[in-house]
Formats: structure tokens, C-alpha cells, sequence
């Protein structure tokens, strides 16, 4: 066998995991209350690689409990202190990035150059710039009159609930506590279900840095573990991203308690390009064409990926062909493959779902230009592939109206403004 055939195999070989994963309560690994667990599958090639805790309530409740009984230590230490440990869990991401970007590819379907380059290195950098922000952090004082001066004060809220979406595991999970630890304030952290080994993983490898109980994860499906959890009278704010609809009953749930809420939710984001972008065949257009390109970023799975397109008509025809000459060079391939540009939906649930917004595209009347289908990758026939996919329409059609998650790109061509 050639060296270039054993490196290859070594690379796409599966990451080693446990069998089983544990809830992270108050510094300990601790079982779920009910015993139960359930199989995480890999999206890359749809097999169950280990199980992970099916917490309910009172695992919840645990976990608050543990939190609790840190925020006093942790409300009150010194900037300093919190601002240097946050640097050591930089330091720990960016000397296991390897071993996290290969887990979070195998746990969340994306190709590992997106987890290497981007998501990885930005979770560093998020942990690092907090350090940074409480240390400059300094109040401040303002004169009302003569004889009165006011003094403002940050303070931490206590302890805050955070929900985690499934299309950015590691990063989004960075983004919510990297500045909720920064603040002082105690954590308790619920992973998506369909994704939560890679945030597990990290806390393995972080284990020890943190006082016990400053950050608590506890595992579970939104109703059972989510929905107690953004309840909870205990809870000083929650942090929630992921689909619309879950966020109203977030809201609705911490409603009850008027606990303040954080919701970054899906969108539905239009590229619009005007006739003089193609004025010159430069670097300007160049990264139009990128620009257009990127509904299939992440697989698609991304609040803020272009999935809709309005064109100039004057330019709509030429356009449209190099787009989708830039398409289909998107490389499909083992997620773990480094020349692999686009990997697997994050979950079946999510394929299912596009695929049949591509039937629903198609029964509208869509004129599909480019994919439409399941992609097919040989050796990861179980895998959830979808191939980048533009529907021509109209704008009253669902597939202009509605998120649908996934590598699919709507257009329309305009005459003018």
C-alpha cells in the first residue's frame, strides 16, 4: 500500500469516542436520574457511536443546584482570576483542535475544513477576547449636578440557562459562554440533542480549569430537559438559539417568571445583485459569484446564508450560468476528507426536510437548475447528503417564503428597483 493511500485512510478513519457520555454537574461525570440514555447517530454515515444521557427535570434541577452553590465564590472573584482561566481554555481548545474538529465533523456532518479554519479557531479567539474585555472593563462615573455623581457598575445576573443549536455545536456554545463566564456568572449549558459530543468532549478536556459548579451540562431532548430548564424560577436569564418556533416557546416559557431572554433565531436572507456587478470580470465579481455561492455554506445550515437570490433581468441569464458553473464545483466527499468543500445535514430530520422542500419546490412549479436530489457518496450510503441545489420561481412559492436549512438557493430575476 502507498504512503499517500495510508495517510488517506488514516485520515478518514471514524474518531474514537465512548460508548457513553455523562451529564457535567457540579465538577463530576453523573448518570442521568432516570438511567436512561439515547444513540447519537452520525450523520456521516447515519450509525448510532455512542450514547448520551436523557436528562429530565431533575437533572435540571441538579444541575441549578450545583450552580448555586458556586455563584457565590464565582459572582464575586476578581476579574482577573476569571479573565485568566478563560485563557487556559483557549489555550486547551487550540491544543486539541485537531481532536475537536474531528469530533465535531463526526458529530455534526460538516466538513472538517470548515471545523478546522473557522470554527475552532473562532471559539479560541471568542474565549480570548472576553479575557481581554473584563480586564478593561472599568464602570463609570457621571455628574448629574453639582452635588451629585452616579456610578455605574457591572455586575454578574447569577446563574443563566443556555440552549445550544445544532448547526455550530462548539462555536455557538463558545459564543454563549465565553461572555456569561467572563461576567461571573454560573452556567448551566444544554447541547442539542442531535449534537452534543463535541461540547461533552470539550468539557473533558477543560475539566478542572473552572471552580465545581461554575459550568454544569446537562443532555435531554427540548421538552424533557430544555423546556424545565428555561422554566425554572432559578434561572436569571436564558440563552437560546435555533428554529422560530422553539424560541416563542422559550420565551413563553421564561414569560412565567419574567426571566430575560436572549433569542438569535432562523432568517431567511436575500442576496440581490444589480446589473453593474457585472460591469467588469474582476475580483469585485469574482466574490459576487462566492457571495451567491454561499447558501451552501455549512451545508446550508446557517441563519444568515443567502437562500434567496434576486437577479437583474439585463444580466440574469449570464449570471445565473457562471453561478452555476461556481456550483457545481463544489466538491462533495467524506466529511473528514480536507479537500471535502460541503459534508452531511446535521441530522435526518433536517435531510427529510429538505429533501422534501425540494418536492414541494419542484410541485410548485420550480424550474430546478442545478441538483434537486439526494447526493449520493459511495462508502457513506446511510450519510444524509444533499447536493447544492437552485430552484428558479416565483416569490409567492414556499421555498421563497420559508427557511428551509439546507443547500438550496431560490431565484427570481427583477427588472429594476
Amino acid at each position: 500500500m502507498s504512503t499517500t493511500a495510508t495517510v488517506e485512510k488514516d485520515v478518514l478513519q471514524k474518531p474514537k469516542f465512548k460508548n457513553q457520555y455523562e451529564n457535567y454537574i457540579g465538577g463530576k461525570w453523573v448518570a442521568p436520574s432516570k438511567g436512561e440514555y439515547f444513540e447519537n447517530i452520525s450523520p456521516v454515515d447515519g450509525k448510532s457511536f455512542t450514547k448520551i444521557p436523557r436528562s429530565t427535570s431533575e437533572d435540571i434541577e441538579k444541575a441549578i443546584d450545583a450552580a448555586w452553590e458556586a455563584a457565590p465564590s464565582w459572582n464575586s472573584s476578581s476579574a482577573t482570576e476569571r479573565s485568566n482561566m478563560l485563557l487556559r481554555i483557549a489555550d486547551k481548545i487550540e491544543q486539541n483542535l485537531e481532536v475537536l474538529a474531528r469530533a465535531e465533523t463526526w458529530d455534526n456532518g460538516k466538513a472538517i475544513r470548515e471545523t478546522r479554519a473557522a470554527d475552532l479557531p473562532l471559539a479560541v479567539d471568542h474565549f480570548r477576547y472576553f479575557a481581554g474585555v473584563i480586564r478593561a472593563e472599568e464602570g463609570s462615573v457621571s455628574e448629574l449636578d453639582a452635588n451629585t455623581v452616579a456610578l455605574n457598575v457591572t455586575e454578574p445576573l447569577g446563574v443563566v440557562g443556555q440552549i445550544i443549536p445544532w448547526n455550530f455545536p462548539l462555536l455557538m456554545a463558545t459564543w454563549k459562554l465565553a461572555p456569561a463566564l467572563a461576567a461571573g456568572n454560573c452556567v448551566v449549558l444544554k447541547p442539542a440533542e442531535q449534537t452534543p459530543v463535541g461540547i461533552l468532549i470539550l468539557m473533558e478536556i477543560i475539566e478542572g480549569i473552572l471552580p465545581d459548579g461554575v459550568l454544569n451540562i446537562v443532555n435531554g431532548f427540548g421538552a424533557e430537559a430544555g423546556k424545565p430548564l428555561a422554566s425554572s424560577p432559578r434561572i436569571d436569564k436564558i440563552a437560546f438559539t435555533g428554529e422560530t418556533t422553539t424560541g416563542q416557546l422559550i420565551m413563553q416559557y421564561a414569560s412565567k417568571n419574567i426571566t430575560p431572554v436572549t433569542l438569535e433565531l432562523g432568517g431567511k436572507s436575500p442576496n440581490i445583485f444589480f446589473e453593474s456587478i457585472m460591469d467588469a470580470d474582476d475580483e469585485f465579481f469574482d466574490k459576487c459569484l462566492e457571495g451567491a455561492n454561499m447558501f451552501a455554506l455549512n451545508q446550508g445550515e446557517v441563519c444568515t446564508c443567502p437562500s434567496r437570490m434576486l437577479v437583474q433581468e439585463s444580466i440574469y441569464e449570464k449570471f445565473i450560468e457562471r453561478v452555476i458553473e461556481r456550483t457545481k464545483a463544489i466538491k462533495m466527499g467524506h466529511p473528514l476528507d480536507p479537500n471535502t468543500m460541503m459534508g452531511a445535514q446535521a441530522s435526518n430530520d433536517q435531510f427529510e426536510k429538505i429533501l422534501s422542500y425540494i418536492n414541494i419546490g419542484k410541485e410548485e412549479g420550480c424550474e430546478v437548475l442545478t441538483g434537486g436530489a439526494q447526493a449520493y457518496n459511495e462508502g457513506l450510503e446511510g450519510g444524509y447528503y444533499v447536493q447544492p441545489t437552485i430552484l428558479k420561481g416565483n416569490n409567492k412559492m414556499r421555498v421563497f417564503q420559508e427557511e428551509i436549512f439546507g443547500p438550496v438557493l431560490s431565484i427570481i430575476p427583477f427588472e429594476n428597483e
